[in-house]
């Protein structure tokens, strides 16, 4: 996992980078431009030689960063257009220094290296929006890097900015941005204002909120981060408790829980899922579908009497169905508690709520299950709602796991206020350490919360799975982790960040092949398999 860093918190590595290791700052902003630079010429094929590209610069650090950047993109080849919105003179410290290294570069442009447009200084605003006009509708550019606004900007983009953000939009050329599209406030997750849409965004040392929660996050394009020299204790010293889970976070998981000659079916654990009904017995099926595919020993399925043919017939066949008591609508029924009461001991994980009704009785039945079991639960769908709103009873030794949308999620606090989410992170944090428990906030950007006040945000994942069946998809992948950590006697936060991490990464797969139009949560799952092989593999 990566740490993500607030603009305050940023400021502070780079200025403990340079107080502390020696290391000056403008050492820092031309280790910054190099690493664009590479990720430009990696975008255009391996290089920029010909190339147009036009960089937008701001007064501040992050047009430094830009001045500096054209220069080294000039060195290589390509056709510089640097266009700064203000005057040089109202520069000052290591962007002044690379401005001035651009002006020498015009003014002594006699040997080796791409074409060099005049520095184009605007006279007023109309001029500016004029010219860039012009350049956007050239034909030849390849690249537009943003260079506008770094992470210090706190307030919504006007003109010219806005006017040059509405012509971008218009034009829709490739954009790489630096360290956070311009118009984002670094520390919300939310938009602002107008603000650029980038094609990638390249961020220096850690990536901050700005770059990583949604709806923000969506601006950002392809995110690569990137180290330009701050050492990494500076990072692992601030106090923030937000995190970006990464590949390598799943690439651990599936090596602590590898197959070897001494697995078999017990060690791997045995899953208990609570599922379907009369009408929603597709779900149970999901689920299992789900858990089955994610390497877990056992998968058995607990379903009203009345749904065990329909779910038998359809669920895989490795994946054992019991039916329990029901009431005259076919949902669970209360007693049905004292039939699995034997089993909630033997299974190392259990989850509870796809495809179940919302009637009085089988209320009563999924409070037995919480209050009455001592294994890891997974509690969603309707087991959330008839848990609304939510209040712990006693301290629970294992882990409960609520996997909530957003919509659930406000039942769960006992409101309809959508504002109560404006701010996503602080919600899963508060809500998590109240109740003592693992919350997935499920939604653009799923964020994972824990007790500790620790704040995962999952990157994987697309638009195509805010469709029928993903949630009990999920949820199966889930519960297919959680049983195997349980018996492997491995950390269950960290487990539940792999199994969405892994989910997401299934659906992005799904994507690919099918569409999002055509994908299907089954596609999902049996997408599975090329992810195992992708995380697992030496290469």
């Amino acid at each position: 996992m990566q740490k993500v860093l607030t603009a305050a918190e940023m400021r502070e590595v780079d200025r403990l980078t340079t107080e502390r290791y020696g290391i000056p700052s403008i050492l820092l902003m031309e280790n910054a431009a190099h690493a664009v630079a590479r990720v430009i010429t990696e975008k255009l094929g391996g290089s920029v030689k010909g190339k147009t590209i036009l960089v937008l610069c701001g007064k501040g650090s992050n047009g430094g960063d830009g001045a500096a950047l054209a220069r080294i993109l000039w060195t290589e080849g390509a056709h510089i257009v640097p266009l700064l919105f203000g005057r040089v003179a109202d520069t000052k410290g290591d962007a002044r220094l690379n401005f001035e290294i651009l002006r020498r570069i015009e003014k002594d442009f006699v040997t080796s290296g791409g074409e060099f447009n005049k520095l184009l200084l605007h006279q007023d605003d109309e001029d500016l929006i004029v010219l860039l006009e012009g350049i956007l509708n050239s034909g030849d550019l390849e690249v537009v890097v943003d260079a506008l606004f770094g992470t210090g900007l706190i307030r919504e983009l006007r003109e010219p900015y806005s006017d040059a953000i509405q012509r971008l939009d218009n034009h829709r050329p490739r954009i790489i941005a630096i360290d956070i599209p311009s118009g984002l406030n670094a520390d919300e997750g939310r938009e602002i204002g107008p603000n650029v849409r980038a094609t990638t965004t390249v961020t220096f040392t850690a990536p901050k909120l700005g770059n990583t929660v949604a709806p923000a996050a969506n601006s950002n394009g392809q995110l690569i981060v990137t180290n330009i020299g701050s050492p990494q204790e500076l990072i692992d010293e601030q106090p923030s408790r937000v995190f970006l889970a990464e590949e390598w976070d799943a690439k651990q998981w599936l090596k602590a829980t590898k197959f070897d000659h001494s697995s078999y079916k017990n060690k791997r654990g045995h899953a208990l899922l609570i599922a379907g009904s009369g009408s929603f017995s597709g779900a149970a099926v999901l689920t299992g579908n789900a858990a089955m595919r994610s390497g877990v020993g056992l998968v058995t399925i607990v379903t009203p009497t009345s749904s065990k043919d329909s779910v038998a017939s359809r669920v895989l066949p490795e994946v054992m169905v019991r039916g329990v008591a029901e009431t005259g609508d076919g949902d669970i029924a209360d007693q049905a508690f004292e039939e699995i009461h034997d089993l909630l001991d033997k299974v190392n994980a259990v989850a509870i709520g796809s495809g179940l009704s919302q009637n009085e009785s089988t209320r009563t039945f999924v409070r037995k299950v919480i209050e009455g079991c001592t294994q890891p639960i997974i509690v969603d769908a309707d087991a959330l709602n008839l848990l609304s709103p939510f209040a712990t009873k006693g301290e629970r030794e294992t882990p409960l796991i609520l996997t909530p949308h957003e919509g659930e999620f406000r039942r769960l606090l006992g409101t309809d206020d959508k504002d109560v989410l404006k701010d996503r992170v602080a919600a899963v944090r508060e809500f998590s350490q109240k109740h003592n428990v693992i919350l997935v906030l499920k939604g653009e950007r799923v964020l994972i919360g824990e007790s500790s006040g620790k704040v995962v945000v999952n990157p994987t994942g697309n638009s195509g799975l805010g469709k029928a069946g993903n949630g009990d998809t999920l949820t199966g992948i889930i519960a297919g982790f959680v049983t195997q950590a349980a018996a492997m006697k491995i950390d269950i936060f960290e487990t539940v960040v792999a199994a969405v991490y892994v989910a997401g990464m299934a659906g992005d797969v799904a994507e690919k092949k099918f569409g999002k139009r055509v994908m299907t949560a089954s596609d999902v799952r049996e997408c599975l398999s090329e992810v195992f092989q992708t995380l697992t593999s030496e290469k």
